[in-house]
């Protein structure tokens, strides 16, 4: 299954987020990568899009349940989900309106 998210990043906090993807993206992707294990996430992208209001993320994962992913990540004891989160929560708002158009899959 795949999951999308899309957030407002918060315009103070926006190279913080650069920083920390960056991070995961690069010297820190081991850990990143044991995490996406525990979740049951065979794949995660997030990429930065300029919107009219400021910067979007746009958030895809595929899972093989959304609930168990968050399950795994909520109760995770890996250091760096703690991290994950605390950037997250300083550097990512609210949620914009969605409407989902299309949705196939076999």
């Amino acid at each position: 299954m795949i999951h999308l998210a899309v957030r407002r990043v918060n315009p103070e906090h926006l190279e913080l987020f650069r920083e920390w993807m960056a991070q995961l993206n690069g010297p820190r992707r081991e850990e990143a990568l044991a995490t996406l294990d525990d979740e049951g996430c065979s794949h995660e992208l997030a990429v930065l899009v300029e919107g009219p209001d400021g910067p979007l993320v746009i958030y895809a994962m595929e899972v093989e349940s959304i609930e168990k992913s968050r399950d795994a990540a909520d109760s995770s004891t890996h250091r760096i989900d703690k991290e994950h989160r605390a950037v997250m929560d300083k550097a990512v708002g609210e949620r914009p309106s969605l409407e989902k158009l299309l949705d196939l899959h076999r």
